[in-house]
């Protein structure tokens, strides 16, 4: 599964960090796996990435001594827990890292797309290359049956299963009578509150960091039963079902059933922006920016609501201002709708 840790949370962190009396010193690893699929590769490639940060260091005069020295210690540190001490890269295709000392400041993110980019000595972290891969959106599925659910977790790809909820519900069985019918009631009920007590526990989980959406899988005569036992909260995040085995299917059976309804919702958020960026513009509002300068004067005034962005786009620091001022950030992949607009552009909030 292929390894995300952006999020709009750390991003917005990160753009906030600024050390004093000190540097940040940002480095990015690519880890393509067509280039570096060994070991040996891979470790190669982090002493290089090492040895361009100490020149950047050794040869930027414009560093104070201090700032050089804690530079130094940060680069020490980076040789002891990634070089010397291994590198959880699972998954990544790249590795972002951020790190300093003043700041308190160390930070290793994997990310989904290798990332070719300069050691940078900076007030701040540079997250630029970050945001134009985008925030990995956390997505959850919840899996139930009328005795076992399973609730699964994280970015697009990436789910991993993090909670299983197992309660006493007894067979049905064939004997007939009035014995029967009460114990096939007594039976249903156990059945009923097993879906009351694995919404509790859901919502239980997810309350403190509602994900963007959530898919249900289960068999089709307990879905709807089951997503009335929803929060509201949760409730207003079902973005459709899986039919898939509740019991049995892997975590990668799961990631694959999942990712087409992924897919379908990010592309419905990018179309319901676009077209209310073309109704503003239709509209002669004042409330859209078109082309960097506009959507840059915008962030200046703190007025953007919503940027839309091309993947790839030098964007000088947009993506990072407007996530820093809570905005909706949607980066663009293999659409044309932004080059009229210089592949950038902005809903206003005013």
């Amino acid at each position: 599964m292929q390894a995300n840790d952006i999020t709009r949370e750390r991003l917005r962190r990160l753009a906030g960090t600024r050390p004093d009396g000190g540097k940040v010193l940002s480095l990015f690893l690519n880890l393509d796996p067509r280039e570096f699929a060994t070991a040996p590769a891979r470790s190669s490639e982090i002493r290089s990435m090492l040895d361009r940060a100490a020149r950047r260091v050794r040869d930027d005069e414009s560093l104070t001594r201090e700032e050089r020295m804690a530079l130094r210690a940060d680069l020490e540190r980076l040789q002891a827990e990634i070089a010397d001490g291994g590198l959880d890269a699972k998954g990544a295709h790249g590795l972002a890292i951020f790190a300093s000392g003043p700041a308190d400041l160390f930070e290793v993110l994997k990310l989904s797309e290798p990332i070719e980019h300069d050691p940078v000595i900076a007030d701040t972290p540079y997250i630029e290359p970050l945001s134009a891969i985008g925030p990995a959106e956390r997505w959850c599925v919840l899996l139930v049956n009328r005795r076992i659910a399973r609730l699964l977790c994280g970015a697009d790809g990436a789910l991993e299963e993090i909670e299983l909820i197992e309660d006493d519900v007894r067979n049905r069985h064939d004997q007939g009578g009035w014995s029967q019918a009460n114990y096939q009631r007594s039976i249903d009920k156990d059945a009923a509150d097993h879906l009351r007590h694995t919404a509790e526990v859901a919502f239980a989980r997810l309350k403190g960091a509602l994900p963007a959406g959530i898919l249900v899988g289960a068999p089709q005569e307990l879905a709807n039963d089951f997503e009335s036992e929803l929060h509201p909260y949760l409730r207003e995040r079902l973005a459709g079902r899986l039919d898939i085995d509740v019991e049995h299917s892997t975590v990668d059976d799961v990631n694959r059933a999942a990712a087409p309804h992924i897919e379908q919702a990010t592309r419905a958020k990018q179309d319901a922006a676009l077209a209310r960026l073309a109704e503003e513009f239709g509209a002669g509002t004042g409330r859209a920016a078109s082309g960097l300068e506009d959507v840059l004067e915008a962030l200046e005034e703190q007025r953007v609501e919503t940027l839309l962005v091309d993947a790839g786009f030098e964007a000088e620091g947009a993506i990072e201002r407007a996530i820093a001022q809570s905005a909706d950030v949607h980066v663009l992949r293999d659409r044309p709708e932004l080059a009229s607009h210089g592949h950038i552009a902005a809903i206003l909030r005013f």
